[in-house]
Formats: C-alpha cells, structure tokens, sequence
C-alpha cells in the first residue's frame, strides 16, 4: 500500500533551517554593529584619551621636525624639507598608535568579568572580533584625521581626491593594527601585561617603517629589518598620497605600486583577523 505524502511536511525542516540562518545573520550583524558603537562611544566618553593621543604626533611634527628642518633641510627625499616629509608619518604614528592600544579594552573587559558575557552570547566569535576591530579602526582614523589641520601650517597641501584616498589608506591600516592588537590581547590576562608588550612591539614597528626617516641609503641589514615590518606597506603610500614628489619603497631596485602595498597590507590585516578569531574562540 503506498504511502500517502502530505505536502509541505518534507518542506519544513528546510524552512526552519533558513529561519534559524537569516536569524543567526542578523544578530552577527546587530552585534557587530553594538561592539562597533561601544568602541566610538568610550571615546567620547574619555576625552583625555584623544589629547593624549595628539601630544606625542605634534611633539614630533612641530619640535622634532622644526629642530630637524634647519638641519636637513631639502635633502630628505622627493626636495620636500623635513617637516613636510615627516607630517604623513606622524598620520601614520596617530594611527598606528591608538590602533594597536583600542585592544586594550579586551583586557579591560576580560578583567571585569564583561567579555565573559559577550563570549557565552548566541553569536559567533567573528563578529564580537570584527565588531572591536572596526570600533578601534575608526577611534584610530578620527584621531589621526584631526591632525589633518596642521597640514596648511607646514606648506601640505591636500585636494579632495588625495584626502579622500589618504582616508581610505588610514582605515586599511588602522583595522589592520587593530585586527594585530586583538591577537595579542586576547592572550594578555592583565592590562599591565599587554601594556608592556605593546610597548615593546610599538615603538620598533614605528621606528621601523619610514614614518620618521626615510628608508633610502639604509645599512643592508636594516633596510631587510624595514621591507619585513608590516607598518611600512601602510606608511609608505600614505605618505605618496601626501606627497606625490617622493620616491615609493623599493625592493632589488623594483618600486612597489600604491595598490600593491595596500593589498599588503590587507592581507595581513585578513590574517590577523583569523587568528584573533581563532584564539578569541579559545578565550574563557
């Protein structure tokens, strides 16, 4: 005797299959977009912080660089003086600086019992790492666009086109930094301890990447040191969107193209953002 198919019986296990994804998707997107959020609304809520995080870029914009001018004069690369040369790094150092510190607030939730909370919520890791690299990527970028208004000082001039692609330079690096910064904080236990490792890990990336010197007529072994630094394929067509006159990084004689760098750097942004997954998955 054959046996007789309802319809629409067969139909339903695939229908709540579909209801529970686009559920899970819009609640990976919710939280991305709350984390996200979280991240811009403790900066408004901590003003120091951004004071903090302009003193040391216009220390070295307006003393370093004002100390140096007379000194170097015309001769830094591209017949710009030293104080121009030197404006796009100190973009890059605002960046690189309040990007690799943002993943400080991991630490600071593991401490309070908060990230806890997060990890035991119907989300996947992913988004809570995406959501924290996008919130600390755009605190990084407004700190480092407010630097922008000391370019007519120095004799920089920016059009909209170059502003607008240094802007998209600055996100790529900043969520890439960060995307780096989530990797290490999601094994730092302490705020000291991730405190002291980043001081570690930020000043020779800084020193290393073009963004204070340039990386012309460097001993061998430093200029090596300086092409395997991921900071310096951000640095570098930062500062030839800036400043178009200077020669770009150059590898066996070949100068590397604008895109080329950017992809660079985001392919290491991309790795670090598994990896940051990956042991955010691991996190109690």
């Amino acid at each position: 005797m054959a046996t007789e198919v309802v319809p629409g019986v067969e139909a339903a296990p695939a229908e709540d299959v579909r209801r529970r994804r686009e559920g899970a998707v819009t609640r990976n997107a919710r939280t991305i977009g709350m984390v996200w959020t979280r991240g811009l609304i403790r900066l408004r809520r901590m003003p120091t912080r951004i004071v903090a995080g302009l003193a040391q870029p216009l220390l070295f914009l307006f003393v370093l660089g004002a100390g140096l001018k007379s000194v170097v004069g015309s001769r830094v690369s591209g017949g710009v003086d030293y104080q121009q040369f030197l404006f796009p790094g100190i973009l890059a150092m605002s960046v690189l600086t309040s990007a690799l510190m943002s993943a400080i607030s991991i630490v600071w939730d593991r401490e309070f019992g908060f990230l806890r909370e997060m990890l035991v919520a119907p989300v996947s890791r992913g988004a809570l790492v995406l959501g924290k690299a996008l919130g600390g990527g755009s605190v990084a970028v407004a700190q480092g666009i407010i630097l922008v208004v000391a370019a007519p000082i120095i004799g920089v001039d920016l059009t909209v086109g170059h502003f607008a692609l240094m802007l998209l330079l600055m996100l790529l690096m900043a969520f890439s930094l960060v995307a780096f910064g989530i990797v290490v904080a999601s094994r730092m236990e302490r705020m000291e301890s991730f405190q002291m490792v980043m001081a570690l890990v930020l000043q020779p990336m800084l020193f290393l990447s073009g963004a204070i010197f340039p990386l012309k007529q460097l001993p061998s072994w430093l200029g090596v040191v300086t092409r395997l630094n991921p900071a310096t394929y951000a640095v570098d067509p930062i500062r030839r969107v800036v400043l178009p006159s200077t020669p770009g990084l150059t590898i066996g004689g070949w100068m590397i193209p604008v895109w080329t760098e950017a992809l660079v750097t985001l392919a290491f942004g991309a790795v670090m953002l598994g990896v940051a997954v990956q042991l955010f998955g691991r996190t109690e």
